[in-house]
């Protein structure tokens, strides 16, 4: 645990206590989606073609954005869709505006601190005037291994340019949703092994 950002932590707030929507079982049928996601896009990768972490890493962000619209627009989920689907990736689970991120849970970059004007108007709406809403926002961290496939999902409720941590929850998720995208890691950024036929023509 990084000890510099103790001090600004009220983290044993859950998230359910910021807003009701906000529960365990949507909350892990997100980080689920996104798991899943990357796995889809760690199981792409062609390091013989020329992916790299970048590649793959932009691919797994695409991917990752796309099962949650999908399952947003086909219904899957009736609490949730989609409020920005640009780049600026803004998800809603029942109304709550959420974002996501690959990195580290402990250390948002300023990147991730920056709040979209519509993510911050629809937070005060959802949250009201007694709702504290402003400077906050909800953030799922994506923390990936050194082969880019998932070892959490931690939901972070964050205030401000600084980032003051208000909730940290690691979200639980079943061993599948992980261990498939081991599996994939290992089968797939290892390049192939060079064939008599191919030594001829290197």
């Amino acid at each position: 645990m990084n000890d510099q950002a103790e001090p600004r932590r009220r983290d044993a707030r859950l998230p359910w206590d910021l807003h009701s929507a906000l529960t365990e079982e949507r909350l892990s049928a997100c980080a689920r989606l996104l798991a899943r996601g990357r796995a889809d896009a760690v199981a792409m990768a062609d390091p013989w073609a020329g992916d790299d972490a970048w590649s793959i890493g932009c691919r797994a962000y695409s991917f990752s954005r796309n099962r949650l619209r999908q399952a947003a627009e086909g219904g899957r989920y009736r609490w949730l869709a989609v409020l920005d689907a640009t780049h600026h990736f803004v998800f809603l689970i029942d109304g709550v505006p959420v974002r996501f991120f690959r990195g580290d849970a402990e250390e948002p970059s300023k990147r991730t601190l920056r709040q979209q004007e519509s993510e911050a108007q629809q937070l005060a709406l959802v949250l009201g005037d007694a709702g504290g809403a402003d400077g906050l926002m909800f953030r799922l961290a994506v923390e990936t291994g050194e082969g880019g496939e998932v070892r959490r999902v931690v939901f972070l409720a964050l205030r401000g340019e600084e980032g003051a941590v208000e909730c940290f929850w690691p979200v639980p998720l079943g061993n599948d949703d992980l261990s498939s995208a081991r599996r994939n890691t290992a089968a797939n950024l290892a390049p192939p092994l060079a064939t008599a036929s191919s030594r001829r023509f290197s």
